[in-house]
């Protein structure tokens, strides 16, 4: 038997086998389901552009066929890209990319609820967007270098005229070029969907820690609350494709007429 040929034998059951001329692992090599071998392959190519936000990819069937697998396998590898909101299924029409414009996403990352009513899109007053050296913790956590060019943004989120958040944010100076306080004041989209739309970088999830502080008194001026009331501290890192950090955010809650909701699946 030659050594591809036992190469091929010693994967396991839905699993592809190593390639021909791959070097030999003094360890045992650790294999991956077939689906989620698709699944990589599919964020891949959303990762590289060629399906962008709001287009319809290929059908299951020409998936199937242009990565060699069953169609059940590309449906099992899709059903999890739709479950981590990167694709979006549509009833008779297709698979398609998901956007931050869909209104079924705006709300994803904004978790605040009102007590009475839906949920609505807040209002975005800029206070501040400047270009400085990223500080130590924020390039940590960008995976910067202590210096290197950031863009930072400081808003207050109102709703219905009465401010509710004070965020402020931290993104990779490089990624947002050209970002600036008039273009995030001209803009009328939610801020992950210019983000999306005019600088190509998607948000895929974050991760967050949500704490109470007391209000400061220049915290509480503009949150019209009294200094010294509770506040949430919510503290958000968000990814993008391939697990990429792409923004440190800060923000302060305030949760009288709301409160802040999560989904635990």
């Amino acid at each position: 038997m030659s050594s591809d040929s036992r190469n091929e034998a010693q994967a396991p059951p839905g699993s592809l086998p190593l390639k021909a001329g791959a070097p030999a692992q003094s360890a045992a090599p650790t294999f991956s389901p077939l689906y989620q071998q698709i699944k990589g392959l599919i964020t891949q190519s959303l990762e590289a552009g060629e399906w962008k936000p709001g287009d319809m990819i290929q059908s299951e069937i020409e998936l199937a066929g242009r990565y060699k697998v069953s169609q059940g396998t590309v449906r099992k590898a899709i059903d999890e890209l739709a479950a981590e909101n990167l694709l979006v299924r549509r009833q008779g029409k297709g698979t398609f990319v998901a956007t931050h414009t869909e209104p079924r996403t705006q709300f994803r990352f904004l978790r605040l609820t009102p007590n009475e009513g839906e949920p609505r899109y807040p209002e975005s007053t800029v206070l501040e967007c400047k270009r400085v050296r990223a500080p130590a913790e924020i390039a940590r956590a960008l995976e910067l270098k202590p210096g290197d060019p950031v863009i930072t943004i400081k808003r207050v989120l109102a709703f219905s005229g009465l401010p509710c958040v004070l965020d402020e944010l931290w993104l990779p100076g490089q990624a947002f070029r050209g970002l600036t306080a008039e273009r995030l004041t001209e803009s009328k989209a939610p801020l992950y969907s210019m983000f999306e739309n005019e600088f190509g970088t998607k948000m895929i999830r974050a991760d967050e820690k949500v704490r109470a502080v007391a209000a400061e008194p220049g915290v509480a001026e503009l949150l019209r609350v009294e200094a010294g009331s509770p506040l949430l501290l919510v503290e958000r890192l968000t990814y993008t494709y391939g697990d990429k950090p792409v923004e440190v955010r800060k923000g302060l809650y305030a949760t009288r007429d709301y409160y802040y909701r999560n989904e635990l699946i």
